[in-house]
Parts: C-alpha cells; structure tokens; sequence
C-alpha cells in the first residue's frame, strides 16, 4: 500500500476506527484502508488499542489518530461536501445529525466526534459564483438556513 504524500490528520479521542468506518459507510469514494495498533502502552493508551486509521472521504485520504482527550475538534476545520440536489443534501445531513450529531447555521452541521461538514448543494456554490445581486440574493437566504434548501436558493438566484 501506498501512503499519499499529503494526508489530512484527524485527531479522536479513542474514536478513530468508528468515525473511519461512518465516514466510509455514509459518502462515495470513501473506505477504511488499515487499522493500526498500538505496539506498546503510550500516553492515552495501552499495547493492542487502536493508535491510528487510514481512510479516505469522498477520495481524499485521511488518518485517524486516536491521540485522547487533549486536542477537540474545532470548527476552523471542515469537510465540505457538493450536492447536486435536495434529496442528496437531505441525504449526508440526516446521516451527519442523525447518529448524534448537530446541525449549525447556512449548511454546516457537526457529527457526533465534534468534527464539522460543510453540507454544501452546487446551486449555492454556482450563485456565489455568480456575484452581484444573485450572489446577494442566495447568501442572504442563505443566512437564516440550517440546512441548507435547494428550492429556496434557486429561488433567489431568480429573484423570487
């Protein structure tokens, strides 16, 4: 196995294994590659436990290291996931908040391990893309979303 010379290091408390294997189950292009344990005791840990996991989300490789308690998770990381559609949208967030996350403000939501996503339909992305008063238009609708709504959206980009 080849180990991709950038990899995104998520630091769990003692959770690594369970959030690889949602992240896995829950989006395309994602799966659980190895399981690492521990060769002897370290700090937060004993000899046998689950140190680290290799994984990817949506193609992007990712470790897991389960580093205890010390470090959370904050919000000044983020996956941000493309929909192309509410069904699709509906589909990642209900996943997310519903195996004990929370939902945030304009689309953002964390999972049940404290890290954030960024639930994000393309028509949104393709209005603020856009500028000027449609790209006003869908950020100020934005605004007082959770979820994000696709239909709302593609309404103000029209100007309804």
């Amino acid at each position: 196995m080849t180990v991709a010379k950038n990899t995104i290091c998520l630091w769990f408390d003692k959770d690594a294994e369970d959030a690889a294997r949602f992240y896995a189950a829950t989006f395309p292009d994602s799966k659980v590659t190895a399981v690492h344990r521990a060769p002897s005791d370290y700090p937060s840990g004993k000899k046998g436990d689950v140190l680290t996991v290799q994984f990817t989300v949506c193609g992007i490789p990712c470790l897991g290291l389960n580093g205890g308690p010390v470090f959370k998770q904050t919000e000044a990381f983020s996956f941000q996931i493309a929909t192309d559609d509410q069904a699709e949208t509906d589909r990642y967030w209900n996943a997310i908040v519903g195996n004990g996350g929370q939902e945030s403000a304009c689309g953002w939501c964390k999972d049940r391990w404290g890290l954030s996503w960024q639930i994000t339909p393309r028509v949104l992305t393709e209005a603020m893309a856009a500028g000027g008063d449609e790209a006003r238009r869908a950020f100020e609708a934005m605004m007082d979303m959770k979820k994000i709504d696709v239909a709302r959206i593609e309404a103000a980009r029209r100007g309804k």
